[in-house]
């Protein structure tokens, strides 16, 4: 399944000294003109990379939840942010994949923010006109019938009695 050149026995035993000597992974790459892809997956099946036991799929972080919710001018603000250090020279796939999920992420909870406030000012206009409701069948609680069940003026409101 190997989709580059094959590693030699001397680029393995490279491999080992520098990691054992402590290196990053970006000097590695540099030092085995290798893709950071191959280095990684490479430690990997050799073991120098710790995962822990049923690792993939799980997330690596937990979720706070705010006391305030960010205005929709943060998330915009964080959308920038995000755009600007993607248009960065030498990204690794790791960091555009985390820049492209923020701005995603972004975006969505723009679009949220204003179906709330939208929902906001509705449940506003209803509870409102709630009121006035109530204060109408009040007020026509309070006063003499003039409209009979039929649409027609009660023979109250006529002035006569029967």
């Amino acid at each position: 399944m190997t989709k580059g050149k094959p590693w030699t026995h001397e680029e393995v035993k490279r491999l080992l000294r520098l990691v054992a000597e402590g290196k990053t992974i970006e000097m590695i790459v540099a030092d085995l003109e290798k893709s950071r892809d191959a280095v990684y997956h490479k430690c990997r099946r050799l073991g120098l990379v710790e995962e822990e036991e049923g690792a993939k799929g799980r997330t690596t972080s937990s979720i706070r939840l705010p006391k305030e919710l960010p205005s929709v001018e943060e998330a915009l603000k964080i959308l920038a942010g995000a755009l600007q250090a993607a248009s960065q020279s030498g990204l690794d796939k790791v960091e555009v994949q985390r820049l492209q999920a923020i701005a995603t992420l972004a975006r969505t909870y723009e679009q949220l923010v204003s179906r709330y406030i939208d929902y906001r000012g509705i449940e506003v206009m209803l509870i409102d006109m709630r009121k006035k409701y109530e204060a109408l069948t009040g007020q026509m609680q309070r006063q003499p019938r003039q409209w009979g069940n039929d649409g027609n003026k009660s023979l109250e409101a006529q002035g006569g009695n029967g």
